[in-house]
């Protein structure tokens, strides 16, 4: 059992001794009379004074030395009004004695081994230090949970991104479905149906005339037989006739069997240029006695519903079962594109020779491609030579598709200069247009639709299906076996 030397209170521990005299006795330490700094007991004050102040002074002075202002806690830094006040901050705040520096303690003194404070004994430095293990253990917990609270804002932001990627793609694809006329929004009856009732309202079409293409409309789909309202007749023989009489700057011109012209109507419009331009290939074929066999069941120009229904019976036959997937194996009642795949695989189906070319790659200055051009003045010319300057083939037109948009090559000129010139029918040139080239003109402005040189074609990639006989049932059976691996030929 120890005592406490101040008041002779028994306790059981050093600690419980010192933390006696913390709590009791801080106030009642001796205080240098002279600087107010205080001293553990009187003997160590006694020796301070002598060490500290050795002249001897009157009662009551002060010390000579300049006042250094109130002084301040050697760990935080704040002032206190008298040493008193400093000692009780001390004692309180950070939990051990202060022992001035200079007071020659005889007694051993320990000092930090953290921040270097000289420590009256062994307790006290315990204390002290256990202050500094809990300061850094507490900057290290807060350390831990700032890298725990970035980490996980880190992972929000990231879920955050990741959502907003997501939901972009969704946008992406839902336009591409849109722009494909993959979304479910309809085909052609749904679509005309629409844009007659818009033409309705606009005072643009009077509602007995609405009614009366309705009811035509649902007869032509019953039947599977396109209404031929955007139908131009007899413009190959037009412009036959027009070449035989022009002999400016057209050296020699090759055309194609005859070909009626389709243009997209409010059924179709922005989407139906592909199944247009199979419309006036096939005018072609029906019009061509080598092709009655293959076409047997086929009397009129189909509609567009029945076209994308024959393609549907294409892939149902096993023709190129990757593009079937690409559209669900769905087309009707879409408002899909089709491309020179589906061209291919409809006139495969049929029974009829085709092939298709890939030009995927410019070939000529500028983003040209001229060879392009030099392929379909050898399809034309081969099996036409001769001196006649305007050459009527027997070949069919040729479908021409390019990214975005398709249109059929129905003739080729050779100019006086050697330039090449295609003759285009466009599924977004109208019946009115058309139908100027039926009236004979000789200044050729009419012209100026169809003909495009090589400067105006300048898409990174085109493809063409160029029509070139009959197949045997052996040879549409390898074709379909083909077309499952199937790689269009590409022009180097």
């Amino acid at each position: 059992m120890l005592v406490c030397d101040i008041c002779g209170q028994v306790l059981p521990s050093e600690e419980a001794v010192w933390r006696h005299r913390r709590r009791t006795h801080l106030e009642r330490l001796p205080h240098c009379p002279l600087c107010g700094a205080a001293a553990p007991g009187y003997d160590e004050l006694h020796r301070h004074i002598e060490a500290a102040h050795p002249e001897p002074e009157p009662p009551g002075a002060r010390c000579a030395e300049p006042d250094p202002g109130p002084p301040e806690c050697p760990f935080c830094g704040e002032a206190a009004a008298a040493g008193r006040e400093l000692e009780a901050h001390v004692m309180a705040r950070h939990g051990h004695l202060l022992v001035p520096p200079g007071t020659g303690n005889s007694e051993q003194l320990y000092e930090c081994p953290m921040c270097s404070l000289t420590c009256a004994n062994v307790q006290i430095l315990q204390e002290h230090v256990d202050l500094h293990l809990e300061e850094h253990s507490f900057s290290e917990g807060g350390n831990l949970r700032d890298l725990e609270l970035a980490q996980r804002l880190q992972t929000e932001e990231d879920k955050q991104q990741r959502s907003e990627e997501e939901r972009q793609e969704r946008e992406e694809f839902k336009k591409l479905q849109r722009q494909y006329g993959l979304d479910n929004s309809g085909g052609y009856k749904q679509q005309l149906l629409k844009n007659m009732e818009r033409e309705v309202d606009r005072g643009r079409m009077q509602p007995f005339e609405y009614h009366k293409r309705k009811v035509d409309m649902m007869e032509s789909l019953a039947f599977g037989i396109d209404d031929g309202k955007t139908k131009t007749s007899g413009a190959i023989e037009a412009l036959c006739k027009y070449y035989q009489n022009e002999n400016k700057d057209v050296r020699r011109v090759w055309l194609s069997t005859s070909v009626d012209h389709f243009h997209s109507s409010l059924g179709d419009k922005g989407w139906g240029c592909g199944y247009r331009n199979f419309q006036m290939l096939l005018s072609s074929l029906l019009q061509n006695s080598s092709y009655d066999d293959c076409l047997r069941g086929i009397v009129l120009t189909p509609s567009i519903p029945k076209i994308q229904s024959m393609i549907e019976d294409a892939w149902k036959e096993g023709f190129d079962p990757h593009g079937a997937s690409h559209f669900n194996n769905r087309l009707q009642g879409t408002k899909a594109w089709i491309g020179a795949c589906e061209i291919y695989s409809l006139l495969t189906s049929l029974r009829i020779k085709c092939q298709i070319i890939d030009f995927h790659k410019p070939t000529g200055p500028m983003g040209t491609h001229p060879r392009l051009f030099e392929w379909i003045l050898r399809y034309y010319s081969t099996d036409n030579e001769g001196s006649a300057k305007v050459v009527c083939t027997s070949r069919p037109p040729i479908y021409l598709q390019h990214q975005g948009h398709s249109r059929t090559v129905v003739g080729i000129e050779e100019r006086k200069n050697r330039t090449l010139c295609l003759l285009l029918f466009d599924p977004g040139c109208p019946s009115q247009e058309m139908q100027k080239l039926l009236k004979q003109s000789s200044d050729g402005t009419s012209l100026k639709l169809l003909r495009k040189l090589v400067g105006s074609l300048k898409e990174k990639q085109y493809q063409i299906v160029a029509v070139d006989g009959v197949l045997t049932l052996e040879e549409k059976a390898a074709r379909c076996r083909a077309s499952q691996v199937f790689t269009s030929e590409k022009i180097p």
